[in-house]
């Protein structure tokens, strides 16, 4: 299960055992059942949700579970568990039709119903395979209708892989390879003759499972469609009334799903039955979705949900990963932490469908799982920050960390810049190097694909109304405000957090939208034109110097303006209203300006300066070359003492560079020192200068100290 599971353990443990494996019923990895006083009841089943947004490990997760039950390796042939089953509800030979499928007899579900009943067919060690007559019939039913023009070549190519769900033995038999073709040799005759075509392949179908081929459970299979609605006990009008529902579509087609849904369930309880099956059998039968936000997972998450509520049972593990956690069909789902269901799981349905899922959001990993994965024993020759730094950085994000990881492993001396390991080519499963850059890599999984060059420009806004303005000035003109509230709730859909005074809200999301931003062109033009176009937003009306008006609009503008690299209206307003703010709010200023984003140093003209050196820190450590005249008529010892903090907390809080421990000590001292020049807020000050140092070389983000943290007031905060 390797790395992919740190800080995930809840889920898949085996001592004690995890959520998963109570479930199941087995041990993972093993042929071995779990304590009987832990086994989950079978009306204490839930339909397992686990939910996040792109990059939190869902399909590592479900990869895991799948490695885990699909069985031990011997005599180099691994051996199954117990039924499983794991499909991609994204993928697109299951979401997307192919040109030659009529619209009228397939869906994402019936596709779907196919691949998961192929899956949990696979034979299990000591119990054989699971068939599916019932939902080989309904298959049959569906597709017949769609294949009146087909050729007979396609007819028995799909034909053959809808039957072979029905086969129970490995490899198709002579018997078995008559059986089929009996069958097959019916429908042809009847697509290409004037007889009722869909009637003739369900009757035909329907043959085939109550001849001397099948067993006595395919035979008491075939008469299951009796219960159809309408069907007047009679299974061959059952499955013609599927046949027709599915071809109406809407929710008449639904109906019919829910009912091939059913079909799949009963089939597997079915090799369940009786004291035989249940000696032979460990554990339950499993069923992983991963992105099942998508295609046929919505669906078919209803149908199991329904069914359960309304009391038809089922043994079937259902395990899904969605990308958020507010799907229609999860409304009103209780949820249960990742922590509380280590060793038992508090879920008591009630009388809604909803009730029958338990949604466990995925954290982030903590800093000690990040310590864990980037290994610094493999990592040799990184610096020893490079773990916290990551963490800082991605906030926790697994993708993010075993990439990063990845990438200092493969370029360990080039560890002491995230940035430049970003900006290197990414680094495929295979260690070689891609032709694109790693945060390419990174966006191309975090973020819609679709709106990766409007999130590029938006991921500088604070709001909807500078993204506006943002929209207005840089994107296309049918965009629009309208786009950019659309967009604004995807991403919330999709679970990308939100944050005040962002319209990206993870950090580490924006942080990217940014760097690519910064490097989509030579000279960093579109860098410019963007951060320029939020200036004049921010300016107040008739003010383009922006000293005058809102207070908080000024901050934005001056944030702008160092993004740019122009300092000089930044280290002014903070120089002029220390004396004159109170202590938190002008720390807060203090830490808002140093937000704004700096990749490297370039000149007035765009160009990537020649040099490597971080020239914030130059600054904060007083270098030669760094100094500055302060203005006429102002306080030049307070001047200098800003301008060096300021650039000192611009370069620790940036995520994309290591902590300098010199950067540290010149912050500590330039605070200290402003201690002396307010009596007031005096504290805030000190206790500033021992928490940010420290905060800042572990990878935490400076913040300003907390009333409880201090002895005395701020004055007037």
């Amino acid at each position: 299960m390797g790395d992919v599971l740190h800080g995930r353990g809840a889920l898949l443990n085996a001592e004690p055992a995890g959520l998963v494996p109570r479930l199941v019923g087995l041990r993972p990895g093993e042929l071995r059942a779990v304590d009987a006083k832990e086994y989950a009841r079978a009306d204490e089943l839930p339909v397992l949700v686990v939910a996040g947004g792109r990059g939190m490990g869902k399909t590592a997760l479900l990869a895991a579970v799948c490695e885990a039950y699909e069985g031990v390796r011997r005599r180099n042939e691994r051996q199954r568990h117990t039924p499983l089953a794991f499909i991609d509800c994204e993928h697109p030979a299951i979401a997307r039709r192919r040109p030659n499928q009529p619209e009228e007899s397939w869906s994402p579900v019936f596709q779907g119903l196919l691949v998961l009943a192929e899956g949990l067919g696979e034979r299990v060690r000591h119990a054989g395979e699971v068939v599916f007559p019932r939902l080989m019939a309904g298959l049959v039913a569906v597709a017949a209708s769609g294949w009146q023009e087909a050729d007979a070549e396609r007819i028995r190519r799909e034909l053959g892989r809808i039957l072979l769900l029905n086969e129970g033995r490995p490899g198709i038999t002579l018997l078995a390879s008559r059986w089929a073709g009996k069958v097959v040799s019916k429908v042809v005759a009847a697509a290409s003759g004037q007889a009722p075509f869909v009637a003739a392949a369900i009757e035909a179908t329907l043959e085939s499972v109550t001849d001397g081929f099948a067993g006595h459970r395919q035979q008491k299979s075939s008469g299951w469609y009796r219960t159809y609605p309408n069907a007047g006990g009679n299974a061959q009008r059952g499955l013609i009334l599927l046949s027709e529902h599915f071809r109406a579509g809407g929710p008449s087609r639904e109906h019919a799903e829910r009912w091939l849904v059913r079909a799949l369930l009963a089939d597997v309880t079915e090799a369940y039955a009786g004291l035989g099956s249940r000696l032979r059998r460990l554990g339950r039968p499993l069923v992983l979705l991963d992105n099942a936000h998508a295609g046929p997972g919505p669906r078919l998450l209803d149908a199991v949900l329904r069914d359960r509520a309304e009391g038809i049972a089922d043994e079937v593990v259902f395990v899904a990963a969605v990308r958020g956690d507010g799907h229609p069909v999860l409304r009103g789902a209780p949820r249960l932490a990742l922590a509380e269901v280590s060793r038992r799981a508090d879920w008591r349905p009630d009388a809604t469908p909803a009730s029958r899922a338990l949604v466990v959001p995925l954290p982030p990993l903590s800093a000690e799982d990040t310590l864990h994965i980037a290994d610094l024993s493999v990592l040799v020759g990184a610096p020893a920050r490079f773990p916290h730094a990551a963490h800082r950085l991605t906030g926790g994000n697994p993708l993010g960390v075993r990439l990063l990881s990845r990438a200092a492993q493969r370029r360990p001396q080039q560890a002491g810049s995230l940035g430049g390991l970003l900006t290197a080519p990414a680094v495929d499963e295979r260690e070689r190097d891609e032709d694109r850059p790693l945060y390419s890599a990174l966006l191309e999984k975090l973020v819609p694909d679709d709106r990766l060059e409007e999130l590029t420009v938006l991921a500088a806004a604070h709001d909807l109304e500078s993204a506006v303005a943002l929209a207005a000035a840089l994107l296309p003109d049918d965009f629009g405000s309208a786009g950019v509230r659309t967009l604004q709730a995807r991403l919330a859909a999709e679970g990308l957090p939100s944050a005040a005074g962002h319209f990206v809200g993870d950090p580490f999301v924006r942080t990217l939208l940014l760097l690519r931003l910064h490097h989509r062109q030579d000279g960093h033009g579109k860098w410019r034109e963007t951060h320029e176009t939020l200036i004049a937003h921010y300016a107040a009306d008739g003010d383009p110097d922006g000293t005058a008006g809102d207070p908080g609009r000024a901050r934005h503008r001056l944030h702008h303006e160092l993004a740019l690299g122009d300092s000089a209206g930044a280290v002014a307003h903070l120089r002029d209203s220390f004396p004159v703010l109170d202590t938190r709010t002008w720390l807060d200023t203090l830490c808002f300006l140093a937000s704004a984003p700096y990749f490297h140093a370039h000149d007035d003209e765009g160009h990537d300066s020649a040099g490597q050196d971080d020239r914030r820190a130059a600054v904060a450590l007083d270098r030669a070359g760094t100094r500055q005249t302060p203005p006429e008529g102002v306080d030049a010892v307070l001047h200098q003492r800003v301008r060096r903090l300021l650039h000192a907390v611009w370069q620790l809080s940036d995520p994309l560079v290591l902590p300098d421990p010199r950067v540290c000590d010149r912050l500590r001292f330039e605070l200290l020192q402003l201690c002396d020049l307010r009596e007031e807020g005096g504290a805030l000050l000190w206790q500033a200068a021992q928490d940010w140092p420290r905060e800042a070389l572990a990878g935490r983000a400076l913040r300003t100290p907390a009333d409880e943290d201090t002895d005395e007031g701020d004055g007037g905060a």
